[in-house]
């Protein structure tokens, strides 16, 4: 009895601090989409593994140069350098490439919805390693976000449009590639401090980018000054703090929680997408909308009352 007060007490201050960095990645990532838009579009200048060679590669080094002010040790044991070596590979190189790649032609909305069915393939991955299915009501909440992300991809399936059934598998790569690397980071936690671990995963997610660039021969950047706005941000902002915050969160609350973002960025970055840059909302974004925000407090409550 002596000792369940602050135990209790310990996990409740680390479920708030997981809810803040939760925040975050709500926040910023849904605002990345846009971004990315702006810089790889047609227009922009910016080739997409170049420009996430440039925004990944220069995010690390500014990680580097904090740690070293700050007397953080970089050295890693030879696990940790694997896993980040492989995470950073998923993440970046697999999941934000290949959104950059299919960005170039996809509206920002449209990206985001589909990356919404990243706590999909998390929870089918996870079952495969549990060896059993996830329980029922958990599979309800997840297939509720997925049928508000159909309903909202309805208009451009109708299309008929080559092009955006390739971006539709560049993405889907993205989402399982994505729920892969944050599995991996769940299960093969590192014991390095969370700052260093999305350090090295900048950089080796940044060799892998330039790696893709010179396979694909991607011609050198002619960025517009809009497009240069949106690789400052994304630096800064969507590199350094929202992933750091996610790398935090995944710790500190439940993986389908974290997951989670995965809903509500598209709803906002729809908003974002249509407001910014005139990108069309119609009576199926609201309707899918309306599904996404129930899965997600679905699945909150679920988690709550499960942990």
């Amino acid at each position: 009895m002596i000792d369940n007060t602050p135990k209790k007490k310990f996990t409740s201050d680390l479920n708030r601090t997981g809810l803040f960095h939760l925040f975050v990645i709500y926040l910023v990532w849904s605002t990345t989409y846009l971004a990315i838009r702006i810089a790889v579009r047609e227009g922009g200048g910016f080739p997409p593994f170049t420009f996430g060679a440039m925004r990944v590669l220069a995010a690390g080094a500014i990680l580097i140069f904090w740690s070293w002010l700050n007397g953080k040790k970089l050295s890693l044991s030879r696990n940790d350098l694997v896993t980040l070596f492989i995470s950073g590979l998923l993440l970046w190189v697999g999941g934000n490439g290949m959104v950059l790649w299919a960005q170039q032609r996809a509206y920002s909305g449209y990206a985001a919805l589909i990356i919404g069915s990243t706590p999909i393939w998390v929870a089918i991955i996870e079952s495969f390693i549990k060896k059993k299915l996830p329980q029922t009501a958990l599979i309800i909440f997840i297939l509720l976000g997925f049928g508000g992300i159909g309903i909202l991809s309805i208009p451009s399936l109708l299309t008929g449009n080559i092009i955006d059934y390739y971006s539709i598998i560049a993405l889907l790569i993205a989402s399982i590639s994505w729920g892969l690397g944050s599995i991996l980071q769940k299960y093969r936690q590192v014991t390095t401090e969370p700052v260093i671990s999305s350090t090295y995963q900048h950089l080796f997610g940044g060799i892998g980018f330039i790696f893709l660039a010179l396979i694909v021969k991607e011609p050198l950047p002619s960025p517009t000054t809009e497009a240069w706005i949106a690789w400052v941000y994304l630096v800064i902002v969507g590199s350094i703090f929202a992933f750091t915050s996610f790398i935090l969160a995944l710790k500190l609350l439940p993986i389908s929680l974290v997951m989670t973002y995965a809903y509500v960025n598209p709803v906002l970055a729809l908003f974002l997408g249509w407001f910014f840059l005139k990108e069309p909302i119609t009576p199926f974004t609201l309707i899918g909308a309306l599904f996404i925000v129930l899965s997600v407090i679905g699945i909150y409550k679920y988690q709550y009352k499960t942990r």
